[in-house]
């Protein structure tokens, strides 16, 4: 794998690895990656990222996931004003065309699939 892509990848990876917006299952793939990729051959980095994206997909939430969200659960968690903040983000965000949530975790994770070419 070229040194650049190496790098795009490993830099995403730390972010799902470290985000508050990750679930523990992506923590754990990301983590899983770098620990399979740390002094390994080319082939070995290869088979590592695939399975890393391979896990990925269908993973980050959509702008609609997030409307729904903050339509509902997002009331009882965080309160209504920032519910309703969530939701006029979002709405706008979806008004453009957007598709995917923007925080950082979906959004590392959309740039790794969008890299590959598996959205």
């Amino acid at each position: 794998m070229e040194k650049e892509l190496f790098d795009f990848v490993a830099e995403r990876a730390d972010v799902l690895a470290a985000s508050e917006a990750s679930k523990q299952e992506t923590k754990d793939a990301a983590l899983a990656w770098k620990s399979a990729v740390e002094g390994a051959d080319d082939e070995a980095i290869e088979a590592a990222t695939t399975k890393f994206i391979d896990f990925l997909e269908g993973r980050p939430n959509t702008v609609d996931g997030v409307i729904a969200f903050a339509q509902g659960p997002a009331v009882e968690l965080f309160g209504k004003e920032t519910a309703d903040q969530i939701l006029a983000t979002q709405t706008a965000r979806k008004e453009q065309g957007e598709k995917y949530c923007d925080c950082d975790a979906c959004t590392a994770a959309v740039e790794l699939l969008t890299k590959f070419e598996r959205i």
